[in-house]
This record gives structure tokens, C-alpha cells and sequence, in this order.
């Protein structure tokens, strides 16, 4: 099984942060449904049933325009992208896995975990800093908007399941095809997609 690449009626994903994709079997759902049109399929697979046979849909279209609502949910995630996979304290970039997040206000101070409370911290200078005020972070942290997280997001590298998405992600790094690639290694965001109404 694989997943499908959902763009909106202007040719772009409807979301890039996360990037707008739904399973193989919401894709034909969408199709039946008359919502979106396919406009690249999966060479080797194929969906039977005893009336219909087809070729799994990589990427789709839909049909009416979905505007995104903007709207940034907190997360660590998120929390590294607006800080462009950099540690706040120090400067350097890191790897995802090798970044946490740290309270600038300590929450035993009475500091939130929100946006503007949080930022991306290597282990050493998360360490150095502990539960202290000495060391203050590069930029003040602040909720994000979309556009921002979509910005960043381009900049790093992006794996797809089928070589088709690269002609439909303008992506600013590299898009990095691997055909193995199990489901779960891209996001679904079928709950946030307004148009599965299904």
C-alpha cells in the first residue's frame, strides 16, 4: 500500500506543513465522490473489485479550490521547522532527532508550553541551560504562521513514495523517491482536509 498526493485545483498541495496526502483508499473514495480528478497513477498497483478495476491513484486534483485556514498547531515539530532546525542558544543546525524543545521560562517558574515560551535546543546548551535565566535564546520565540512553517519546510530534503510527485512538489531542497516507502513514513492529514466529508 501506498499514498496518494492530494493537490488543490490550483496544481499545489493543499498543505505543505504537513504535506497534504490521504490513503490509497480515501483517494478512490474522493474520485468516486466526483471531487478530484487523478492525474498520475502507480505503475504496479492496481485496486480490483468485482465491478471495477483500476490503478492506484498517486496524485490527485481536486476540483474546487480548498483555501487553508492558517491555522498552526503546537508541537515539537513544528516548534523545529519555525526554528529551521536550529538551536536557539548556540546557532548551529541539527537533525531533527537531535533537537528537544526547552522552556525559556522554566514551567516551574510558571512557564507555558506555548509557541512563545518555546524554542529548539541541541542537548548540550538544553543541559547548559537547565532550570537558569543566564542564557537567553538567539531570536524571542513566537507563534508561527503557516506561511513560515511552509517557507522552512521547502528548504529541507522531502522523501516521496513515487517518482510522479517530483513534477507537482516545487520543493526548494531535494525530493528524494523511495518506492518502498511504507505508509506510515508520510503524514496523513485526512482529518484536516475539508473536503473528505465522507
Amino acid at each position: 500500500m501506498s499514498t496518494t498526493l492530494v493537490l488543490n485545483a490550483d496544481m499545489q498541495p493543499v498543505s505543505f506543513v504537513p504535506l497534504s496526502t490521504v490513503s490509497w483508499q480515501d483517494a478512490v473514495r474522493i474520485i468516486f465522490l466526483e471531487r478530484a480528478f487523478v492525474l498520475e497513477e502507480y505503475d504496479l498497483w492496481v485496486i480490483r473489485s468485482p465491478s471495477v478495476q483500476m490503478r492506484m491513484p498517486s496524485i490527485i486534483r481536486l476540483k474546487q479550490y480548498q483555501k487553508h485556514n492558517g491555522k498552526v498547531e503546537f508541537s515539537r515539530h513544528n516548534v523545529i521547522l519555525r526554528d529551521n532546525y536550529t538551536c536557539q542558544y548556540c546557532g548551529k543546525g541539527f537533525a531533527f532527532d537531535e533537537l528537544t524543545f526547552d522552556h525559556v521560562v522554566p514551567r516551574r517558574e510558571g512557564g507555558k508550553t506555548k509557541f512563545d515560551n518555546i524554542v529548539a535546543a541541541c542537548h548540550d546548551c538544553n543541559q547548559k541551560k537547565a532550570h537558569f535565566h543566564k542564557m537567553k535564546p538567539k531570536h524571542t520565540p513566537k507563534q508561527p504562521d503557516y506561511w513560515q512553517l511552509a517557507t522552512n519546510r521547502k528548504k529541507r530534503p522531502v522523501t516521496v513514495p513515487h517518482a510522479t510527485w517530483k513534477n507537482y512538489l516545487f520543493w526548494d531542497a531535494e525530493v528524494v523517491v523511495d518506492e518502498n516507502m511504507a505508509p506510515q513514513n508520510v503524514w496523513e492529514v485526512t482529518n484536516d482536509l475539508p473536503f473528505l466529508n465522507l
